[in-house]
C-alpha cells in the first residue's frame, strides 16, 4: 500500500478546506504511516534515478494512494488463501495486536523500491531478507514453509502488483495502455528477483496464466478465514473522537468493498464472499471512485514522487553550467 502521499504538511491559507484536509491527512497517516521526516529518505543522493526510474509506469500506478489502498487490501486478503503463506503470517505475525503494522511496512517497501534512491532500495531489501531469514515453520498439515521460498516470494509479489494495477485501471484517474501494463509488470519484476524469487511473470498474459495455474494450490484454511474476517471488520485506531471513528469506519467499509470487488470470482467463493457481490458492485465502485477523488483533493500529488523527481533533477547538468564549461574549454584552446 503504498505511497506516502500524506507526508507534507500544507499551509491552510494557500488551499481551501484546510481543516478537512488536515483531518484526512492524519487519518491516512494512522492507516498507512508517513510523516514529514520519512521524506528525508528520498532526498539524496542527487541525480539517483532509483531502481525503476521516473519513466516507469510504476511511478504512475504506485503514485495514487487511493487505488494503492484498494489493491493493497485485496492483495492482503488474497495472500491468505495460500496455505504456506498464511501459516507464516499466523505463526510469525502480530497482526491482531498491530492491525496496521503490516500495511505500513508494505507501504514503506513499495514506495521505497519504486521512488527511492538505490541506497534506500538496498536497505529495504536487506531489511526484508533479514526478517525472512527467521520466518520458517510447518503448516497445520505438516508441510514445511520458508519466507525465502522462491514460490512464496512470487505469490506475494504477483498478488500485490496484479491488484495495484487492477485497482488503478478500475478506480484511478485514468487508465494506462496495454503496452504500459506489460511494461509495468516487467519493471516491477526486478524487485522480487532481488529477494530471491524465480520465474516471475512479466506481462499481463503471464500474470493471468500464473493466477489461473495457482487456483489449484489455494484454499481457505481456518487461519485464512479468521485473518480475512479480521481485516474486513477491524477499524484503524484514530483516537479522534466518536465522529471521526465513524468516518474511519465508513472509509474502511469503502476500502474493503473496493478490494473485494477486485477479487477473482474463485477467491470470493473460497472466502465465502460471493453472495450478493454482483448486486453490490455498482455502489461499491461509485463509493470507491468518490473516496479516491476525495483523497486526491485532500492530499494532492504524491509527495514522495515530487521529492524523488526533485532528487533526480538536482543531479542533471544545468544548461548555464554546461555553457560555462564549454566557454572555458574554448578559451583554453584559444591561442
Amino acid at each position: 500500500m503504498t505511497t506516502l502521499d500524506s507526508t507534507v504538511t500544507r499551509a491552510p491559507e494557500r488551499r481551501s478546506g484546510g481543516w478537512l484536509r488536515s483531518r484526512i491527512e492524519r487519518g491516512v497517516q494512522a492507516a498507512v504511516g508517513g510523516t514529514p521526516e520519512d521524506l528525508a529518505e528520498y532526498y539524496e543522493p542527487a541525480g539517483d534515478p532509483g531502481l525503476l526510474g521516473p519513466g516507469s509506469p510504476a511511478w504512475i500506478v504506485h503514485g495514487d494512494l487511493a487505488t494503492m489502498l484498494y489493491g493493497g487490501f485485496a492483495a492482503l486478503m488474497l495472500q491468505t488463501l495460500h496455505p504456506r503463506a498464511m501459516a507464516g503470517v499466523a505463526q510469525h505475525s502480530n497482526y491482531k495486536n498491530d492491525p496496521t503494522g503490516r500495511l505500513i511496512r508494505t507501504a514503506r517497501f513499495v514506495a521505497g523500491t519504486t521512488f527511492g534512491p538505490i541506497p534506500f532500495v538496498e536497505q529495504l531489501i536487506g531489511e526484508v531478507l533479514g526478517v525472512h531469514a527467521h520466518v520458517r515453520g510447518t503448516t497445520s498439515d505438516g508441510v514445511p514453509y520458508s519466507a525465502n521460498d522462491p514460490d512464496l516470494l512470487t505469490w506475494v509479489h504477483i498478488t500485490e502488483v496484479r491488484h495495484f494495477l487492477r485497482s488503478y485501471q478500475r478506480y484511478g484517474p485514468h487508465r494506462i495502455s496495454r503496452a504500459m501494463q506489460d511494461r509495468y509488470f516487467d519493471d516491477v519484476a526486478t524487485i522480487p528477483l532481488r529477494l530471491g524469487a524465480t520465474d516471475v511473470p512479466r506481462s499481463v498474459d503471464e500474470v493471468e496464466r500464473y493466477f489461473t495455474a495457482m487456483r489449484l494450490e489455494l484454499r481457505a484454511t481456518p487461519e485464512a478465514l479468521e485473518a480475512v474476517h479480521f481485516l474486513r471488520s477491524t477499524s484503524v485506531p484514530t483516537g479522534q473522537g466518536f465522529v471521526m471513528r465513524r468516518v474511519s469506519d465508513l472509509a474502511r467499509s469503502i476500502v474493503v468493498g473496493a478490494a473485494v470487488d477486485l477479487f477473482p470470482d474463485y477467491a470470493r467463493e473460497l472466502l465465502g464472499l460471493d453472495r450478493w457481490s454482483r448486486l453490490k458492485a455498482v455502489p461499491r465502485r461509485l463509493g470507491a471512485i468518490a473516496f479516491g477523488a476525495l483523497l486526491r483533493w485532500a492530499l494532492g500529488p504524491s509527495k514522495v514522487a515530487v521529492v524523488s523527481r526533485d532528487r533526480i533533477a538536482r543531479g542533471a547538468p544545468q544548461p548555464g553550467a554546461l555553457a560555462g564549461r564549454l566557454d572555458r574549454r574554448d578559451g583554453d584552446d584559444a591561442p
